[in-house]
């Protein structure tokens, strides 16, 4: 089938990066703000390679690949179903090239070693034994660590980068200390830390963190991202994130 041509349940997204599309589907997938956030805040020079972690339909890789320089860019994901919206979302954009996409376990990674300067993740944020599970199966391994834990994700991203690479991660705050303490046990040392605020007076319910391989200690913390003004617009930082 054309990549363009879409299967039963699925809708075709305009992103605004270089007018390229995304297939999603309601009942699998839905890429959110998280991902959109953590593509702005990641980096890939030029000369770089890049790997992205559950990477789900895509929408990091191409979001990247849209605003970098980088040699290549790949994603890892293990559900089926993403993996084909992925490749045919790559394939629609023209990307083949420049992204591609693998379907595996990001718990085994068979064939890769330290080969990326950089990698990326917005993985499951639920601890398995935590909040009450979707029923939808392919919903409840994307939100609830089923088949991937954190610690999961930090160990893959320790052994594919090279050292001095730089990972990148969006996550929930409450589980900053968890963050911290698996980073550091597999030797990543966090670097950058941000926290994503709804509104000025709001807490945080977004993080995202920058560790670097083998690097010596000590952290920024950037000041907040606030998402919404005092009239519930988009603020301007947020504005030039998604459409510039």
């Amino acid at each position: 089938m054309r990549p363009d041509e879409l299967k039963d349940g699925e809708r075709l997204d305009y992103l605004h990066r270089e007018d390229f599309k995304i297939i999603q589907n309601p009942a699998y997938f839905m890429f959110s703000m998280d991902a959109v956030l953590l593509s702005a805040f990641a980096t890939v020079h030029k000369s770089e390679t890049h790997m992205d972690l559950c990477c789900g339909n895509g929408i990091i890789p191409i979001l990247l690949a849209a605003k970098n320089k980088g040699i290549s860019y790949a994603g890892a994901e293990i559900n089926e179903k993403l993996v084909d919206m992925a490749m045919r979302s790559v394939a629609l954009n023209g990307l083949e090239e420049k992204i591609a996409i693998h379907n595996m376990d990001i718990r085994k990674m068979d064939g890769f070693g330290a080969d990326f300067d950089v990698v990326t993740a917005n993985p499951p944020y639920m601890a398995a034994q935590t909040g009450a599970k979707n029923e939808n199966y392919d919903m409840a391994i994307a939100r609830h660590e089923i088949l991937c834990s954190l610690e999961d994700v930090v160990r893959a991203a320790a052994r594919l980068l090279r050292f001095g690479g730089r990972f990148y991660m969006v996550h929930r705050p409450g589980r900053l200390g968890d963050i911290v303490a698996s980073l550091r046990q597999y030797n990543l040392e966090p670097k950058i830390l941000r926290f994503v605020q709804p509104k000025v007076d709001s807490p945080p319910n977004i993080l995202l963190i920058a560790a670097a391989k083998g690097a010596k200690p000590h952290l920024d913390v950037k000041p907040p991202l606030i998402v919404y003004d005092e009239k519930g617009q988009y603020t301007e930082e947020i504005r030039r994130i998604y459409y510039e």
